[in-house]
């Protein structure tokens, strides 16, 4: 029996001994960042032993046992579990959760959690900025963002790009309102994407707590900055690479080339130019000529910190890219600095600042029209060389009058627009009687556009519409932009018997803007001079434009909004919020000058009842639905009134004497443009939130549509400078459907992948056109056509309008047979005789190809692999047609090798026409020039690896990670020309494509480091 004891107690003994407890250190980082993150909650799995990190980041835990489950979980980053194994100190790093339901997300003078979002709002943070590396921070919502439609207006360094959210909703302006920290900054080109924090975007009514301008949704950018009790940190980003064409569009070489020009000499029945193609060979490639790998560098300095009251964040970058055309003739550079400081002034008073300062210096050519430079290196002859046997520049002779050597061009194109811009805030909030809060703020901008052109003589060949055979001359401008935005508010918030919180805010908010343009001073030079020596103080002769008229270039606008919003939460899954304000806007005469525009959202977290509780499936689920009434005045100021800008000719004393007329005629009557939007939509998390899907349903119909309609010229409006008035004359509707899902199959220590696809489907028509013909026109097609886009009721806007094609005439007898056409012989385009009145004339154009796509979507894969990380993003557009009109109608220019396939007799083609130098109706905007524009873009991969933290130890550095990228990798399209993403951005023409500069593809070498 006593042995039978001592076994006992000997085994008892030796499981104590095993289970022995031990007392456990370590620190918690952002991952991100690599700054202690304090509060941490640190604690054993399945039991109530824990703890917390301090300010910096460490914890001291006791009690734990080998093979134990340490849980960490923060607000905002996704919660990890490590297991412990005997280590004596842990460095645990917590990734940042983007999608957390307690994320605390900007919504317009105020914030709210994500969970208790009533309306449309979609986020992005820095992560996906900093994956993307992104020279405009426009590029990182692309394929981001359901319902978020991002053209590029051209690929050249510094260029700009269109936002459009949910569709087209007016024939003028459709930007969003865009403010970062608040304040309204919408040339994007000004801001390092390296500073941005998040992006939040508002899509539905919920963006009517801003009012004036937010009818195309609102764009909020938050800067970064520090952390309170946070030590002084550094992070340094870099990238420098290289950038390439995308595409080189096929056209014929020299042999090619001679052979089809002979043929359509031939054809025509004149002598054919070249009678020896034995020597031709390939002759100059145009295209290999004027592009060129093209430099790309990017630093940016930041700097974080915090005391216990206060905390602040200074950035400093430079961007410099040259042009893929052009090379430092088309450079791009950007430097900026950026400080934010809060600071607790007493307990309950904070102050808030920012200041960025952005200079600017871009260097252009010209791009996206007739005459550019692609244009021209994809018209000009094979045949010809760069340079003559004298060294000179060749020319473009016998190529018509808008073609000319790109090379030569380029060499003599002299443009520099520098700007200088300052923004900044400052802000009080003030906390008052326990649930008050009071606010005031006053953001600015100041920014001076200064350009510098520079014509030097020149002779491109005979009867050049681009000769400068006169003098030197050099064209100056100094335009000044400044604007203040005055916001006051005060908020309540209370809850009530522990499940009715309510929120009360009320505010005014001030705008105005102000500025002085001063026209184009140019100067003329008796003797040679260069651009470097230019001074328009040294010119012989000056003129300017807009002083001669007598004009003062200035211009004053101002807004003024009153608003109130009420939110309401009951028991934390019933929520309403509720939007009334009123704006006036100078821009609408004394009669209209004040709109009231109303909105309101609905949410039900239906996750929180009882039914649904501890579900191990549906971990949230919440309806939500809006509708409001928002508010446009993006017009031209003076609108309402006539204003002495036109030009008139009078008679005096027997003299024709010129002075100056009402330019825009005056409309007293004119209303603000009113937007009625709705969304239904459902956000939804599955399976320990592996899966997270949102899906809304839109409807936006804008109605009193702000235009200029044709006129009758008897009126007035066809005279120099005089426009038609601006009336309210339209509606248009766009509806549509959004679906995110976002999955997460692998969620472990050491790896983890994330998958998000959203996709948009768009529908766009108008309903209404309010004018004598009953439809706008716009854009251009060849030389002397009609616009070939229109504004139609029953059509979407924009939507081409030209001839219907119906193949290819094969022989006479089909000539012959069909109805009367300009011309018309074997060999040409059979145009369709839509009214059947047997001759094919404009009577006959139709709806032939819609630039908006029906469909745009994008998909996402994160993979993180110990130290390793991988990101790949797509974007798609699908259903939208493009106008291909960069070919120059000429005999002698060069044609793309679809050429080849043409009609040479019967049977030969039935979509290629004959070549000749004949007339023909050929050239007649039809749907032979009408292509399908759908694309898939691979727009950016990276590898990334991360160095461990016990080699950063050794030099005191908190991270440090080395990636390569690549931007722009692959489009998959049908598309013919140089990009299928490229627009202007204009209402009515925009997808005719005049040789746009392509998106170059990037590749990126880059170090991220913190310290």
């Amino acid at each position: 029996m006593k042995n039978c004891i001592r076994i006992l107690v000997f085994l008892c003994m030796g499981h104590f001994l095993m289970a022995q407890s031990t007392t456990v250190t370590g620190t918690v980082l952002d991952f991100e960042t690599q700054e202690p993150l304090p509060g941490v909650n640190v604690v054993i799995k399945n039991s109530n032993t824990g703890t917390t990190t301090d300010f910096d980041g460490k914890f001291v835990l006791a009690n734990v046992n080998e093979n134990d489950v340490l849980v960490f979980s923060y607000i905002s980053f996704v919660t990890k579990e490590v297991m412990y194994t005997g280590q004596t100190n842990l460095a645990i790093n917590l990734q940042p959760d983007v999608a957390a339901l307690d994320e605390v997300v900007v919504i317009g003078y105020g914030t709210q959690v994500k969970k208790e979002i009533t309306g449309a709002v979609a986020v992005v943070g820095s992560e996906t900025i900093e994956e993307l590396n992104p020279t405009r921070i426009e590029q990182a919502l692309q394929g981001q963002v359901a319902g978020v439609n991002i053209t590029a207006e051209s690929g050249s360094p510094g260029s700009g790009s269109n936002i459009r959210i949910r569709g087209i909703s007016t024939n003028g302006d459709n930007r969003p309102l865009i403010l970062v920290d608040g304040n309204v900054i919408e040339d994007l080109s000004v801001l390092n994407p390296g500073d941005i924090e998040s992006i939040n975007v508002l899509k539905d009514a919920t963006a009517g707590i801003y009012g004036v301008r937010a009818a195309n949704g609102v764009v909020l950018i938050t800067t970064k900055t520090g952390s309170k009790n946070s030590p002084l940190k550094f992070s340094y980003d870099a990238y420098g690479g290289f950038q390439q064409t995308s595409r080189k569009i096929p056209v014929l070489n020299a042999t090619e080339y001679a052979l089809l020009v002979n043929e359509a000499f031939a054809a025509g029945g004149s002598a054919i130019p070249f009678t020896d193609l034995s020597n031709l060979g390939t002759g100059t490639d145009w295209q290999n000529e004027v592009f060129q790998n093209a430099p790309i560098f990017n630093h940016n300095l930041t700097v974080n910190g915090g005391s216990e009251k206060s905390r602040y964040s200074f950035g400093a970058s430079l961007l410099t890219q040259d042009g893929i055309v052009g090379g430092s003739k088309a450079n791009f550079k950007r430097y900026t600095t950026r400080l934010n400081y809060d600071t607790d002034l007493l307990e309950n008073l904070k102050l808030t600042t920012n200041l960025i300062y952005t200079g600017t210096e871009r260097k252009t050519l010209s791009e996206n029209g007739i005459g550019s430079v692609l244009f021209n290196a994809l018209n000009n002859a094979p045949t010809f060389a760069v340079r003559d046997a004298n060294g000179a520049f060749t020319l473009a002779e016998g190529l018509g009058n808008e073609v000319i050597n790109p090379l030569a061009q380029i060499e003599n194109s002299f443009n520099s627009t520098d700007v200088d811009r300052i923004s900044g805030k400052i802000g009080l909030a003030y906390d008052f009687w326990d649930n008050f809060s009071a606010n005031s703020s006053i953001q600015f901008n100041y920014s001076e556009v200064q350009g510098r052109f520079f014509t030097p003589t020149i002779f491109y060949g005979a009867g050049k519409v681009f000769n400068n055979t006169g003098r030197n001359t050099l064209t100056v401008n100094k335009d000044i932009f400044k604007d203040y935005t005055w916001d006051n508010y005060i908020t309540y918030s209370n809850t009530f018997k522990e499940n009715h919180k309510v929120q009360f805010t009320l505010g005014s908010s001030v705008f105005v803007t102000k500025g002085q343009f001063s026209g184009g001073t140019q100067g003329f030079f008796e003797s040679p001079v260069n651009f470097a020596e230019a001074d328009i103080a040294n010119a012989v002769d000056l003129q300017n434009g807009l002083k001669d008229s007598g004009l003062s270039g200035k211009f004053d606008e101002r807004l003024l909004s009153y608003f109130t919003r009420v939110q309401y939460d009951y028991k934390g899954k019933y929520l309403f919020s509720g939007v009334l304000r009123r704006d006036g806007s100078t821009k609408f005469g004394p009669e209209n000058r004040f709109g009231y525009f109303p909105s309101g959202s609905l949410g039900w977290i239906v996750s929180e009842e009882n039914f649904l509780a501890n579900n191990s499936v549906v971990n949230f689920l919440k309806f939500r639905g809006s509708y409001g009434i928002l508010g446009n005045d993006r017009i031209p100021g003076n609108a309402f009134r006539s204003i002495l800008n036109g030009e008139g000719a009078y008679v005096f004393d027997g003299q024709l004497v010129f002075g100056q007329a009402v330019g825009v005629l005056s409309n007293p009557e004119i209303q603000w443009e009113e937007q009625k939007t709705l969304d239904i939509g459902v956000d939804l998390r599955l399976f320990d939130s592996r899966v997270d899907i949102t899906a809304d349903y839109f409807k936006k119909t804008t109605e009193g549509l702000l235009l200029q309609p044709q006129v009758s010229g008897i009126l007035g409006a066809s005279a120099p400078g005089a426009q038609a008035p601006v009336v309210n004359g339209g509606t248009v509707e766009n509806s549509g459907f959004e679906f995110a899902i976002g999955y997460s199959p692998v969620r472990q220590e050491d790896f983890s992948i994330d998958l998000n696809y959203n996709v948009t489907f768009l529908n766009n028509e108008v309903t209404e056109v309010n004018n004598e013909a009953g439809f706008l026109q716009g854009g251009s097609f060849g030389i002397g056509q009609d616009p070939p886009a229109r504004m139609e009721a029953g059509k979407p806007i924009g939507y081409f309008y030209g001839l219907e094609t119906d193949g290819i005439f094969q022989n006479v007898d089909e000539v012959a047979a069909h109805a009367t056409q300009a011309n018309a012989a074997p060999g040409d385009i059979r145009f369709v005789d839509q009214n059947n009145d047997g001759i094919i004339d404009a009577n006959d154009r139709v709806d032939i190809g819609n630039p908006i796509p029906d469909a745009t979507m994008g998909f996402n894969l994160s993979i993180n692999y110990k130290q390793f990380d991988f990101g790949a993003y797509a974007f798609a557009s699908v259903g939208n047609e493009i106008v291909r009109n960069y070919e120059r109608n000429q005999p002698l220019v060069n044609k793309s090798v679809y050429a080849i396939d043409r009609w040479v007799g019967e049977g030969t083609s039935n979509t290629t026409p004959r070549l000749t130098t004949g007339a023909t109706s050929n050239t007649l905007f039809s749907d032979y020039f009408v292509e399908d524009g759908s694309f898939v873009r691979l727009q950016n991969a990276q590898v990334g690896y991360t160095f461990p933290q016990a080699f950063m130890d050794r030099f005191g550095a908190d991270k440090l990670r080395l990636y390569v990228s690549a931007n722009n990798i692959f489009t998959f399209t049908e598309y013919r020309g140089y990009d299928p993403s490229a627009s202007s951005g204009s209402p009515i023409g925009a997808g005719i494509d005049q040789g746009y500069y392509p998106v170059p593809r990037t590749f990126l070498l880059g170090v991220n480091l913190n310290f």
